[in-house]
C-alpha cells in the first residue's frame, strides 16, 4: 500500500466524464505552454485514455506501452514496451495518476532507453509525493475513473465489488 491510511480516511473522489475532459484539456494547455511533444505515450490501461485526448488536442502522434502490478502491492512490471520509433523524438509520457512513482519510473527508464531527444511526464490527478513534469489536479482522495467505476459481472454490468464500499461511504 503506497498510502498509510484507508480510502475511507482519505476520502474518494469520483472523476466522471466531463471532469475527465475538463483534466485532459487542461493537462494539454498546460504541457504546450511549455513542451510540444512529436509523440504522446499513455502507460496502459488508464493512462492511455487520456493519453490518446492529449495528442489528439496536441496534434501530435500517439503510442502506447503496457505496465502492470501482478498484485496489489507488486512491483510494476513492463509487459509491452514503447516503440522504437521514438528514438530522437520528443516524448510526452502520460498516466491518469500518479502516487510513488514506480509506475512512472518503470516507464520513464524504458523510453529513456530508445533515446528520445527529450521525454517528460504528465498525469491527470496526482496523487502522492511523486512529481511528474505536468499535471491537471491534485488529491490525496482515492480516485474512481468513469471507465473503471463499472465492470461486467455474470453478464450484468455492475459497480465494481471493490469500489462498492468506498462509494457507498462517499456519498
Amino acid at each position: 500500500m503506497s498510502h498509510p491510511v484507508s480510502p475511507a480516511q482519505r476520502g474518494v473522489l469520483e472523476v466522471d466524464w466531463t471532469l475527465f475532459g475538463e483534466l485532459c484539456r487542461g493537462l494539454a494547455v498546460r504541457v504546450a505552454r511549455d513542451y510540444q511533444p512529436d509523440v504522446v505515450i499513455g502507460i496502459a490501461k488508464a493512462g492511455v485514455i487520456p493519453g490518446a485526448v492529449i495528442a489528439s488536442i496536441l496534434q501530435c502522434e500517439f503510442a502506447s506501452m503496457t505496465v502492470t502490478r501482478p498484485r496489489e502491492g507488486d512491483l510494476p512490471v513492463l509487459m509491452g514496451g514503447p516503440p522504437r520509433t521514438i528514438a530522437g523524438a520528443r516524448v510526452l509520457l502520460v498516466d491518469e495518476t500518479c502516487d510513488t512513482g514506480q509506475t512512472m519510473k518503470l516507464a520513464l527508464s524504458e523510453v529513456r532507453a530508445l533515446q528520445p531527444t527529450e521525454v517528460r511526464t504528465a498525469v491527470s490527478i496526482r496523487t502522492g509525493t511523486y512529481l511528474p513534469d505536468f499535471h491537471s489536479f491534485e488529491t490525496e482522495k482515492l480516485i474512481i475513473l468513469p471507465w473503471d467505476r463499472e465492470i461486467i459481472v455474470g453478464g450484468e454490468l455492475v459497480t465494481r465489488p471493490d469500489y462498492v464500499r468506498w462509494l457507498e461511504g462517499a456519498g
